[in-house]
């Protein structure tokens, strides 16, 4: 349903831009960027409803840019000025109501 691409190895202080195609039409949906590191649980990192409204986390805030293209029904993640803290798996999903559906992942590792 969902495919994640853009995850690799970059130093601290570099850029990174994470995209997820879906197969089905995304207008109506939440999309968002999750992030999963070693030991730790699943967390948002952002998100963006179908009328364009935003929401961050905060460790992201400044450095993290979501966006969406409902014509190609896809959702991009640009990431700026990487931490090392932000090495982990990122997952894109979207949400409507009772649907809920996953990508598979993609690893991103930020080297101090």
């Amino acid at each position: 349903q969902l495919q994640a691409f853009g995850g690799g190895l970059v130093q601290a202080g570099e850029s990174l831009r994470l995209s997820c195609t879906a197969s089905r039409n995304t207008n109506a949906f939440f999309m968002a960027w999750y992030r999963q590191a070693p030991g730790q649980q699943r967390q948002m990192v952002a998100s963006i409803s179908p009328g364009g409204h935003l929401n961050y986390a905060d460790s992201v805030k400044g450095r993290f840019t979501i966006s969406r293209n409902n014509a190609r029904n896809s959702v991009s993640l640009e990431m700026n000025s990487l931490k090392p803290e932000d090495t982990a798996v990122y997952y894109c999903n979207m949400a409507s109501g009772s649907r809920m559906y996953w990508g598979q992942g993609t690893l991103v590792t930020v080297s101090s």
